[in-house]
């Protein structure tokens, strides 16, 4: 497939879519000791939970697919095989999906190929008929780590009331999750990370009811790369919706290149000379046969072009043609997406985590990190984002430091929120899409010249010790802030509206709506908090960088 043609209609469309009482959270849940444990027959497997203090069963490593290694690696998953024995144990999570160690984003957890396990919290008094709504979480990762895994939902199946079911799972990343090649599509599959995604949603759709769970209420939340996984499944198939979910909420979207497969045979090409296996009488079988160890050596980060430095991401979703048909700009901007309520976040600092030089001290140091990132932007493509985004002093930074923070969170996450924002406004409903900047910063951030970095809101949408880490003021002096945004995360699971359950404390959460669009500032202390329009500038801005998806393949 050729690269695809540049569509002014990406453009335009997305000018006509801006003018148109918590408790403290504990670190550790607590177990409870008392029989019985709790139990639930999947058919191909009994699995042993916990029942913890909080009146909150927890099943941790389910499996849900067939481990994806040998002759089904870079295949679709496949349903899982009877377990042998009597019961299986569901009381310790299960090995993350290894990614790039060269990542920026070091997990220290245990890592398999056999790794396709969920996690599942549910109240412990839900029963099959229950039918409670169910808050499924998909990790980020830059497509490169499982990143967020192992996050306890137990804080926010309690502060529901025990009114919901909170589901979260891995998924195959890097090399492992994301080769492409007409050769892997020929005798395998492409982009098997997101479809062990849909993997995962569809064992919702078949199997939630026996926590308490109603399959007819999924909501989808993800965190970054995983709010991009969520508008992957928005968009997947054209936008065709099986029923997997009745809304979303993408925090923080990750927007990055997105090539065709064609664009993507150097990856396969420089695999193959990296293992030893190009000159094999079938090289996907060669690389079949290897041992993990052989293939993660392999799985590094390299320039996209010769000439260029590496780039912050390499092995990433691709257009094939069928689950992801086109560029996400354009699926969103033609309305070829599910219609359902999105409650779409970002951070005011989205790029300052992803800076690779921070001591960048010249023009030409920040535009090479743009070109090592998108190789098709042209010298006057380069200068007009850097005259978007001056350079600005910015605490313990040089100048330009601050410009490329600015210009590469704009270009990954800022934009592709907003524009999913004004795209559910104008096709699903201006009561229907809400959008949120976070802009509470952590001392440990601040220490390092940084501002509200990306997806740092996490800990208080899962609460303090959930979401692992617990280093934050969210514990401390900016604790208020925790049961407003979680409590509108609740009330949006739970209804599909941010407002109808949300905090006492909380402003009313207005809706995107038409013109440039309106958001929820959220900032400590509290009564900064409430409803602010997005900038002109940001609006120009964002409707330039879109202007340039042709190129950044977006």
């Amino acid at each position: 497939m050729a690269p695809l043609p540049y569509r002014p209609l990406v453009a335009a469309t997305l000018a006509l879519l801006f003018s148109t009482p918590l408790a403290q959270a504990k670190s550790v849940p607590k177990v409870v000791t008392a029989p019985p444990s709790p139990m639930v027959d999947l058919g191909y497997a009994v699995y042993e939970g916990t029942t913890l203090a909080a009146g909150v069963n927890q099943f941790l490593g389910i499996r849900f697919a067939e481990p994806p290694t040998g002759g089904l690696r870079w295949r679709a998953p496949r349903d899982p095989g009877r377990e042998s024995g009597v019961k299986q144990s569901a009381k310790q999570f299960g090995p993350i999906c290894p990614g790039v160690p060269e990542s920026s984003l070091p997990i220290d957890q245990p890592q398999s190929e056999d790794c396709l396990f969920m996690n599942v919290f549910a109240p412990s008094d839900a029963t099959e008929t229950s039918k409670l709504p169910v808050w499924v979480f998909i990790q980020g990762g830059g497509y490169a780590t499982n990143a967020n895994p192992n996050y306890n939902g137990t804080e926010v199946v309690t502060q529901s009331g025990h009114g919901l079911v909170t589901v979260n799972f891995n998924y195959r990343v890097g090399l492992f999750g994301f080769l492409a090649s007409e050769k892997v599509r020929a005798d395998g599959d492409l982009n098997v990370g997101l479809l062990d995604q849909r993997k995962a949603l569809e064992w919702v759709q078949k199997y939630i009811h026996l926590f308490g769970g109603d399959p007819n209420h999924v909501v989808i939340h993800g965190a970054s790369a995983g709010a991009g996984s969520v508008a992957y499944h928005l968009t997947a198939y054209g936008g065709r919706d099986d029923g997997l979910f009745i809304g979303a909420a993408p925090e923080s979207p990750f927007f990055p290149t997105s090539r065709t497969v064609e664009e993507s045979e150097f990856q396969y090409d420089r695999l193959l000379s990296d293992t030893g296996c190009a000159d094999a009488e079938s090289p996907l079988t060669c690389l079949r046969t290897l041992d993990f160890s052989s293939l993660q050596k392999a799985s590094v980060l390299l320039p996209l072009r010769e000439g260029l430095g590496k780039p912050k991401h390499y092995f990433l979703p691709v257009v094939d043609g069928d689950f992801s048909q086109d560029h996400m700009y354009t699926q969103f901007a033609e309305g070829r997406f599910i219609k359902v309520p999105l409650l779409v976040g970002g951070d005011t600092n989205e790029g300052d985590t992803f800076i690779m030089n921070p001591n960048a001290t010249t023009q030409e140091m920040a535009n090479s990190f743009i070109h090592n990132n998108w190789p098709n932007l042209s010298e006057e493509d380069i200068e007009a984002l850097s005259a978007a985004h001056p350079p600005h002093p910015r605490d313990l930074h040089e100048p330009y430091w601050g410009q490329g923070s600015d210009i590469y969170g704009n270009m990954t996450f800022a934009c592709g929120g907003l524009l999913m924002s004004a795209a559910a406004s104008k096709y699903v409903g201006a009561d229907k899409s809400w959008n949120y900047r976070y802009n509470v910063k952590e001392p440990y951030n601040v220490a390092q010249g940084k501002g509200a970095t990306h997806t740092s809101e996490t800990p208080a949408i899962w609460g303090v010790g959930m979401a692992g880490n617990s280093s934050t003021s969210l514990g401390t002096y900016n604790a208020p802030m925790v049961p407003v945004i979680m409590n509108y995360y609740i009330s949006f699971v739970k209804t599909l509206n941010p407002n109808t359950l949300k905090s006492r404390h909380a402003p009313v959460f207005e809706g995107f709506g038409t013109g440039d669009g309106e958001r929820m500032l959220l900032e400590m202390p509290l009564k900064k908090t409430g409803m602010e329009p997005v900038l002109d500038a940001q609006v120009k801005t964002c409707k330039m960088i879109i202007g340039l998806a042709a190129k950044t393949e977006q």
